[in-house]
């Protein structure tokens, strides 16, 4: 499969009338858009997954993915090896991004589970990700875990802003892999 399914594909693959997902759409419960000139519906296979989870129905094994996958945010490229090799080590894709701006691009293209932030960084922070990722609805329910050697207020200010987690740098790879863990239990 691609990127996006037919409604017609929605409807096999969840048991439904194919009428059934179109007023899904209609209603706002599932995000599709039209095909130009055709009509026919489309869903990105991202969105359908998240419908599923939010509706507390099944996801269909061919859409599952085996592993997790976490965007890992630092502009020190040293310090964001060593993150992505601490949660490969404990199965997790990884995927990283220098900034924020690459961060945004890539949480919007890739299904991502969890975000590592660090809080400093040129152009576009650690804080403003934050407020940008409890703002788009369809980012906000994914966890993120600040990974930042800066102060302690700066630390809670991320918690308030909505981070999941703080650790403060360096950080115990223990730790760093307990709290993922956690995460994705809830």
């Amino acid at each position: 499969m691609n990127d996006s399914l037919s409604s017609g594909q929605i409807a096999k693959l969840c048991g439904v009338h194919l009428r059934t997902v179109i007023r899904w759409i209609e209603q706002g419960y599932l995000k599709g858009y039209k095909l130009p000139g055709r009509g026919n519906n489309r869903v990105l296979k991202q969105d359908f997954i998240r419908f599923l989870q939010e509706s507390n129905m099944p996801i269909p094994q061919e859409l599952a993915r085996k592993e997790k996958c976490v965007l890992v945010v630092d502009d020190d490229s040293l310090m964001a090896r060593a993150i992505s090799l601490v949660m490969r080590s404990n199965g997790w894709q990884t995927l990283t991004a220098e900034n924020g701006f690459e961060a945004g691009f890539k949480v919007n293209k890739f299904p991502v589970d969890l975000i590592t932030l660090d809080l400093v960084m040129p152009t576009l922070d650690g804080f403003d990700v934050l407020k940008v990722l409890k703002q788009e609805e369809n980012l906000r329910h994914i966890p993120v875990i600040v990974i930042s050697a800066s102060p302690e207020q700066d630390l809670a200010k991320a918690k308030a802003l909505g981070a999941s987690a703080v650790l403060s740098k360096p950080f115990d790879n223990n730790r760093l892999t307990a709290i993922a863990t956690k995460l994705m239990e809830h």
